[in-house]
């Protein structure tokens, strides 16, 4: 076989696959097969360092696995000057494996969005929750965020028993609550609440984007970006602007 039509063979295999490739390939001799073993054998190991990342961010998971429902709460939008606060609830298979779940902010757009079909494939239950920018401006974004969270628990098809949360304590709900810091790097089940939460919450943006243009939303998602200030203070608020988020620029 040419080195070309390996090269594809290797580029286009699954991971799972390479190690049967890796055998297949490793005794040719020819200098750019010898590479292409090389960039598999790495593929693999990257691989393998990723099911010990997974598994370590299961120690919450393990920790209470006596309950059967186990769920990660997140959310996503507490600084942007404009559109909703958004929190997800995520209930995983004790029994899954979803690699490269992480804090959202760490993974780029085309991770979140496959990690996004991924967890709503194989998610027990899935529940999110708003708090738009009126609310807001009418509670606090603390509380707004609360709400949202309460939201989202509420709308599970399954009751948890546990409830992992990043960094905080929701207020009004009686299921046992573990805050976590820095959670979403630290959980699963809260990683996999983050990126509900953000792609949810970056899909509304973008539909905001083509109802309000100028401002950005697609690309900004609401954040206070340079060209988003500036159309703020030229052209004032849309109507989904945090009206407590823009006194400085209005």
């Amino acid at each position: 076989m040419g080195i070309q039509e390996i090269k594809e063979k290797i580029k286009n295999a699954d991971v799972l696959q390479l190690p049967a490739l890796v055998e297949e390939y490793e005794g040719d001799t020819r200098a750019g097969v010898i590479k292409l073993v090389e960039s598999a054998k790495k593929r693999i190991k990257a691989f393998e360092d990723e099911k010990i990342r997974t598994y370590q961010m299961k120690e919450y998971e393990r920790k209470y696995e006596n309950c059967r429902y186990i769920c990660g709460i997140d959310e996503v939008g507490r600084g942007p000057l404009a559109g909703p606060v958004v929190a997800a609830a995520v209930i995983l298979p004790k029994d899954v494996d979803i690699y490269y779940l992480n804090d959202s902010k760490q993974l780029t757009e085309k991770k979140r969005e496959q990690l996004y079909d991924e967890i709503m494939e194989k998610a027990i239950a899935v529940g999110v929750g708003f708090a738009d920018e009126k609310r807001i401006d009418e509670i606090n974004i603390l509380q707004a965020n609360y709400e949202a969270m309460r939201e989202a628990i509420g709308k599970l098809s399954v009751t948890p028993d546990i409830l992992l949360n990043d960094a905080v304590t929701i207020p009004e709900i009686t299921i046992k609550q573990v805050p976590i810091i820095k959670g979403d790097a630290k959980s699963v089940s809260i990683a996999a609440a983050s990126i509900i939460a953000k792609v949810t919450r970056d899909r509304y943006m973008v539909d905001m984007d083509r109802i309000y243009p100028g401002y950005g939303f697609a690309s900004n998602k609401g954040y206070g970006s340079e060209m988003h200030i500036k159309q703020l203070k030229e052209v004032g608020p849309s109507p989904i602007h945090r009206k407590t988020f823009i006194k400085n620029f209005v």
